[in-house]
């Protein structure tokens, strides 16, 4: 625009040769707004052969030309003044230059944007689900933030993740999953206004904006019944491809002004309200509170330390002895799993399994735990089982029964003296995957248990379809029956239950002799508790197997 700001120069033909076929289509106007000049460019964009002599709001009128933001044009003709503005022109996007001319006049020239801004849209669209992506969330939250904060509006951010969608393409394939994760957006939208702004982040990781000047929404009730109403809709069934499809959401929600002005805090904070919905359960909401960060500060701080450990040799193994009721023997011993941190201390197993569990270390942390208890037990003087439990995230690799036979070969451990305990969580995710592994481990000669039984929702079904060696009874059953009839019928139904499938039953949590003498009232084969023997190191295990076989405690017998 600078060289047309110029004086004009001599109208030579070649001089008006160049402007008739410059590539840019350009006008030149006289000082009332009329059209003196249009090269052949303008002349095609504008579909208008001879434009000349026609004042610019009749010209623009004449190709259907619009101004979205109305009248910008012909107020800066009359102010005299540049300016830039967009027009629609038919299904183009053009912008439109204005700049007086020192001679008199104005060059208006004009530029098809509409390819650069629908590639600009889709760089800022999730192609998938046609929502936003990240950087179209991260651009429409700092816009709205900043309208925020002008008109002093509430805002909310909500971060969602859907619950059990992993099964979903683990069994039935990612094109599947891909068809559900768009009847997800589309729920999304429909919960939403249209005023919101509803992206999706990755995986199955989704956001919403909710609120701003003109929502009238009240914070926090609005992103609350926002919240109930997406647990609710996300939660219902899907029918894709002829599967019936159920998944959840957890929702985490944080306020503008309150958990930040700016859009990296504030979706950093709906980030951690939503770590904490999915550690209390999922399918569910929470608030941002300040003290989570506090919390996730301190996670972080464990997991680097956790992610050391194996290297460092910190984990150990505690040995707790299995007695078997009628004779009052040692039959075998429980590996538990023990971390100890140098400036920790003894940290909870309660604690650290479920974060090596979601961060993937317990993968090879197991199999640490696997490899040294199979040693122990190999160099023990009497045939005792060694129990070793698995996690459910150990079945997931496909590699479980592999690892198991390699630890095995190493150690020269009896796969007969092997047993794997597991529970009902190992198998709520793939069933069908897990029992087939299970039916590969017990190729192998191991020996499987479910542990934890009747704790969880499907204990009699999966007896069904797996003939476990053991059932494990949960020491929440066995410390209720002082006091309470049921917990000693649910106690007795499973042991009756184990006899009549040829499945030997262990009590855990045994603590008091009055414990002792109901268990072994209801028919259980074996009892594990701190009264019969509590973990122990791995040299004081081996001890108690040289004399002779351990019997009871003569005040419990």
């Amino acid at each position: 625009m600078s060289a047309l700001a110029a004086p004009s120069p001599p109208a030579t033909p070649s001089f008006a040769a160049a402007l008739a076929e410059m590539a840019v289509p350009l006008l030149l106007l006289d000082a009332a707004g009329t059209i003196t000049f249009a090269n052949a460019c303008a002349a095609a964009l504008l579909a208008c052969p001879a434009p000349a002599g026609l004042p610019l709001p009749a010209l623009l009128a004449a190709c259907g030309a619009a101004e979205p933001e109305g009248g910008i044009l012909p107020e800066a003709l009359r102010a005299a003044r540049p300016v830039r503005s967009r027009l629609t022109l038919g299904d183009r996007l053009v912008e439109a230059a204005l700049a007086p001319l020192s001679s008199g006049g104005f060059a208006l020239t004009f530029e098809d944007v509409t390819e650069l801004l629908r590639g600009a849209a889709l760089a800022r669209q999730e192609p998938l689900t046609g929502l936003c992506n990240r950087v179209g969330l991260h651009d429409r939250l700092d816009a709205a933030l900043a309208e925020a904060a002008r008109t002093d509006a509430p805002l909310a951010v909500l971060m969602l993740d859907l619950d059990r969608f992993k099964a979903v393409n683990d069994t039935l394939g990612h094109p599947v999953g891909d068809a559900l994760l768009r009847k997800v957006a589309e729920r999304l939208r429909k919960a939403t206004r249209s005023g919101d702004v509803v992206a999706r982040l990755g995986g199955d990781e989704f956001a919403i904006i909710q609120g701003g000047p003109s929502s009238g929404a009240e914070q926090p009730q609005a992103a609350e019944a926002l919240a109930r109403r997406l647990v609710d809709l996300v939660g219902r069934t899907y029918v894709v491809d002829g599967h019936m499809l159920n998944v959840g959401v957890s929702v985490g929600v944080a306020l503008s002004p309150a958990d930040g002005r700016n859009a990296d805090d504030l979706l950093k904070h709906a980030d951690l309200a939503l770590y904490r919905a999915k550690a209390e359960g999922r399918g569910t909401y929470r608030f941002f509170e300040p003290a989570m960060n506090a919390q996730m500060q301190a996670r972080r701080s464990l997991e680097i330390d956790l992610r050391r450990a194996l290297a460092l040799k910190q984990f150990d193994l505690a040995f707790q002895p299995q007695i078997q009721l009628e004779t009052g023997q040692i039959v075998g011993f429980e590996a538990l799993l023990r971390w100890n941190h140098p400036e920790r201390g003894p940290v909870s197993p309660a604690l650290f399994i479920p974060l090596a569990e979601e961060i993937g270390l317990i993968v090879g942390i197991g199999e640490w735990a696997l490899r040294t208890a199979c040693r122990e037990a190999a160099g023990w003087t009497q045939p005792a089982s060694i129990a070793v439990n698995l996690s459910p995230v150990q079945f997931r690799g496909g590699r479980l029964v592999e690892t198991v036979m390699h630890v095995l070969a190493q150690t020269g451990l009896d796969p007969a003296r092997l047993e794997l305990e597991i529970t009902e969580g190992a198998l709520l995710e793939n069933t069908d995957s897990v029992l087939d592994v299970l039916n590969g481990l017990r190729a192998l000669g191991v020996k499987i248990s479910m542990d934890d039984f009747g704790t969880g929702y499907s204990s009699l079904s999966y007896l069904q379809k797996f003939p476990f060696d053991k059932i494990k009874i949960d020491q929440s059953f066995v410390r209720g029956m002082e006091g309470n009839a049921e917990c000693g019928a649910i106690v007795r139904a499973i042991a009756r239950l184990g006899a009549s499938l040829g499945m030997r039953t262990t009590a855990e949590g045994v603590e008091t002799a009055t414990q002792l003498d109901a268990i072994r009232a209801e028919g259980c084969t074996e009892v594990q508790g701190y009264l019969t023997g509590r973990p122990m190191p791995a040299a004081q295990a081996a001890a108690l197997l040289i004399p002779s076989p351990a019997a009871l405690p003569a005040d419990a017998a």
